[in-house]
């Protein structure tokens, strides 16, 4: 069979990835809305820092494979890394329904970051594989559409769920029929998509399109790259990568204090489950759906304005949650800081997608994506910290404050990546 770049030209199986990261999404958004009250109220744990610990747990252990992912995609092909982690997945609804300690709980939540790393970097991967370079923005905006959106409707089902029943089990049964689902469809349906990137490369040629001044030196100068200095390059010494990785962490840790806190914050103040629910299920499901714009945008407009955009419009929004005691306000707040998110995440993507040669993207895009995601860890434990010293509202305006000097780093400092990947052949 002939292989074509393009999301028209591989439409069945693009389709196809949509729905998987669908499951993906529905597996972290399962614990959005109930698992946080489940340690204060069903444990009976009263630090904010030991509540969150499950997304420390979550969070190292999925920026770690991360790391590892994109490098064993390469080798192994996308397909095999994708299955491996839908059974990494499949015992962790389980865990939650029989845990009768809250270290159960830290242990599901490894297996579901090795679950999210494998399978949401395949899903990345396999769609920019497909997609070929001129609709990068979009192949992304539409993945991170499908998993994002899924976290809010999973939010709010459970929640929902939660608030007529009990925190367990009943929520939970949902995760185990998304995960057999995830791992039948990746098992039997999917196909590898690894020759699309080498066909990709093939046509890129030897000699890459020059980038401008700004990237000069960057991952875009060479076939050959060792995975030790792909990591100092993407994480450091290459500016435009280092303003993406430190944009990335800083937009997971400001999702890892929403996570862990912002249902706390909300039952403090008298907030029922289902109301939770709601809130939480609203700022993911914005998040998807705006992708749909977002993603595509960068491809039009540039990466550079919707990256610090995002962060500035994020702050706004967690600054409007913690100021104004309001539930309205709430949901403004959480309408903000999902709009934000869906500039930021798959354009920062898209970005790291620029600047990497086909041969080895998988890997600089996983380098990234640990950065990115270790910042749930950074966030749960930053958060619960100033959360048990000085309050919880206290941590939720250290992170918006960070959030916003992040975006004013990129604002001044982020090159504009877009240019890099001008006059490319072929791909629809």
């Amino acid at each position: 069979m002939s292989l074509r770049l393009g999301v028209r030209a591989n439409l069945g199986q693009f389709s196809l990835l949509i729905l998987i990261n669908g499951f993906v999404g529905m597996m972290v958004g399962l614990e959005r809305t109930v698992v946080p009250l489940i340690g204060e109220r069903n444990f009976g744990l009263r630090s904010k820092t030991a509540i969150v610990s499950f997304i420390v747990a979550f969070g190292v252990t999925k920026a770690v494979c991360n790391l590892f992912a994109g490098r064993l995609s390469e080798r192994w092909g996308r397909k095999r890394v994708l299955v491996l982690g839908w059974v990494a997945g499949l015992p962790v609804p389980w865990i939650m329904i029989v845990a009768n300690r809250w270290a159960w709980f830290d242990f599901a939540n490894l297996l579901l970051g090795v679950n999210q790393a494998l399978c949401w970097s395949m899903t990345v991967n396999m769609k920019i594989d497909l997609a070929g370079p001129h609709r990068r923005g979009l192949a992304l905006g539409l993945n991170e559409f499908s998993g994002y959106l899924a976290v809010g409707l999973m939010a709010w089902t459970s929640g929902y769920i939660a608030s007529v029943t009990a925190l367990r089990p009943q929520p939970f049964y949902l995760g185990i029929l998304m995960a057999c689902a995830g791992l039948i469809s990746s098992a039997f349906f999917a196909r590898d998509t690894l020759p699309y990137a080498r066909l990709e490369s093939r046509l890129r040629g030897p000699e890459p399109v020059k980038p401008p001044a700004a990237l000069t030196g960057s991952l875009a100068d060479s076939a050959n790259v060792s995975w030790v200095r792909l990591i100092a390059l993407t994480s450091w010494k290459v500016p435009a990568l280092f303003l993406c990785c430190q944009a990335g962490l800083v937009n997971n840790l400001n999702d890892g204090m929403s996570w862990g806190l912002y249902p706390l914050f909300f039952a403090g103040l008298g907030l029922g489950v289902e109301s939770i629910g709601i809130i939480k299920a609203v700022y993911p499901a914005t998040w998807g759906v705006s992708q749909l714009l977002t993603g595509p945008a960068s491809d039009r407009w540039g990466r550079k304005p919707l990256i610090a955009g995002g962060l500035i419009v994020q702050a706004a929004g967690i600054w409007l949650t913690v100021m104004v005691r309001a539930y309205r306000a709430w949901i403004l707040g959480a309408i903000m800081q999902g709009l934000g998110t869906a500039m930021v995440y798959p354009t920062l993507l898209a970005a790291v997608g620029d600047l990497a040669r086909p041969e080895w993207r998988a890997t600089s895009l996983g380098i990234y994506r640990f950065w990115r995601d270790l910042g749930y860890a950074v966030g749960a434990l930053l958060s619960g910290t100033i959360a048990d010293r000085l309050g919880i509202a206290a941590a939720i305006h250290a992170v918006a404050g960070l959030t916003l000097l992040s975006g004013l780093l990129v604002l001044a400092f982020m090159p504009e990546t877009l240019l890099s990947r001008q006059s490319f052949p072929g791909g629809n």
